[in-house]
C-alpha cells in the first residue's frame, strides 16, 4: 500500500470501505474497479475468484477477517508481554545496586532535536503547559506553509487565552512585512513586539523553563534546553536587547533621523567602521546586498564622502556614532 493508502483495517479508506461493501452484497468485483482501492485486497478483505477468469476477486466473510485480525493483534500483545518479562529480568539484578551516584535523566537539561518537525513538535508541547511568557528572537523571517503559520498562531493564541504574555525582538527590516504585520493583527491578548538593527540568532523562551536555539546554521537541528543557568542567560540577553529596542506592537514608534542620519544609515556606519564588508553587512542587518550598497552610498553622499577610505574617516569625524548627550 502507498499514498492515501498506508492504512490498516481499522482506518478503512472510503474508497475501500465503499467498494468492500459492495462486493459483500453482489458476491464478487473485477480487479480492474479495485484501482483506487488496492488496500482490500493488500489487507485480505478481497481475494482472487476461483476458476478461468482472473479478473475477479471475490470478498472475505467479515467476520473471518475480524477474526484474523484479533489473533493478530493478540499475538502481538503476547510478544510485547514476553519483551516486558525479558526486561524485567535482565534489569532486575541492576535495580538491586545502590544507585545514590547516579544522574537524574527523567528530564534532561540538554536535548538535540533531529529535524524540523521534531522541533516543532517539541516546541507545540512545551507550548501547550505554558502559562506565563513566551519570549522570542527572530533574525530574519522566512516564508513557511500555511500549516505551520496556522499552528504558531494557534498554539500562541492559546497561551494569550490564558493569560500568559508574549514579547517577540525582530529585526528592523521586518517591521513592514506583511507576514509579520498580520500576525499581530490577528493576535488578541498581551503580545509586544520590538524592533533593533541587529539581533542575535533565533531565540524561544517558554514559561522560563524551557528555550529552544538552532545547533547548525541551516536551523535544521535544534537544542531543547532546560538548564537554569543557560534559561537565565538567555533572559538576561533577551532583556538587555528589549530595553534598547524599538516598539512595534500594539503601539509603534517612529524612529528619529536626526541630521539627515537615518537609524539603518546609523547602524550601518557602525558596521562600515569595524571593517566589515558589504556582503557582512547586509547579513548582520537582514537586507540584500544591493538594499545595504543603496543605504552605504546614500551616507556616502550625506557626508560627502567619494571613496571607502573617506567614508570612514568622515563617519568617525561626524560624530553621528558618538552617544546621545
Amino acid at each position: 500500500m502507498t499514498g492515501a493508502h498506508t492504512h490498516g483495517a481499522d482506518h478503512l479508506c472510503g474508497e475501500g470501505l465503499s467498494l468492500y461493501a459492495r462486493a459483500l452484497r453482489v458476491g464478487r468485483v473485477r480487479v480492474d474497479d479495485t484501482g483506487e482501492a488496492p488496500c482490500l485486497a493488500a489487507l485480505g478483505l478481497l481475494q482472487p475468484e476461483l476458476g478461468d477468469d482472473p479478473g475477479w476477486l471475490r470478498p472475505v466473510a467479515p467476520a473471518s477477517v475480524l477474526h484474523r485480525l484479533l489473533r493478530r493483534s493478540a499475538e502481538r500483545v503476547a510478544e510485547e508481554r514476553r519483551l516486558e518479562e525479558r526486561l524485567e529480568t535482565a534489569f532486575a539484578p541492576l535495580l538491586r545496586l545502590d544507585g545514590s551516584r547516579t544522574a537524574d535523566v527523567e528530564t534532561p537539561t540538554l536535548v538535540l532535536l533531529g529535524d524540523k518537525e521534531r522541533i516543532n513538535q517539541a516546541i507545540t508541547e512545551a507550548m501547550a503547559d505554558a502559562t506565563g511568557e513566551l519570549l522570542t528572537i527572530q533574525p530574519n523571517i522566512t516564508p513557511r506553509s500555511p500549516e505551520a503559520q496556522a499552528v504558531a498562531l494557534v498554539r500562541d493564541q492559546a497561551l494569550l487565552d490564558r493569560g500568559g504574555r508574549i514579547r517577540a525582538l525582530y529585526q528592523h527590516t521586518q517591521r513592514h512585512r506583511p507576514l509579520v504585520v498580520a500576525r499581530y493583527e490577528q493576535l488578541r491578548g498581551d503580545a509586544e513586539a520590538r524592533t533593533l538593527d541587529e539581533v542575535t540568532d533565533r531565540l524561544i523562551v517558554i514559561d522560563r523553563a524551557v528555550a529552544f536555539i538552532p545547533a547548525s546554521k541551516d536551523r535544521g537541528l535544534a537544542l531543547e534546553v532546560r538548564h537554569p543557568a543557560l534559561i537565565d542567560y538567555f533572559i538576561n540577553v533577551f532583556d538587555r536587547f528589549w530595553h534598547l529596542a524599538t516598539p512595534m506592537h500594539p503601539k509603534a514608534v517612529q524612529r528619529l533621523s536626526p541630521d539627515g542620519i537615518s537609524q539603518r544609515q546609523r547602524a550601518i556606519a557602525s558596521l562600515l567602521t569595524e571593517g566589515h564588508t558589504d556582503a557582512v553587512i547586509a547579513d548582520r542587518l537582514g537586507l540584500n546586498i544591493r538594499t545595504a550598497r543603496v543605504h552605504i552610498a546614500k551616507l556616502a553622499a550625506t557626508l560627502g564622502s567619494e571613496s571607502r577610505a573617506q567614508l570612514g574617516y568622515l563617519i568617525g569625524r561626524s560624530g553621528i556614532l558618538d552617544p546621545p548627550g
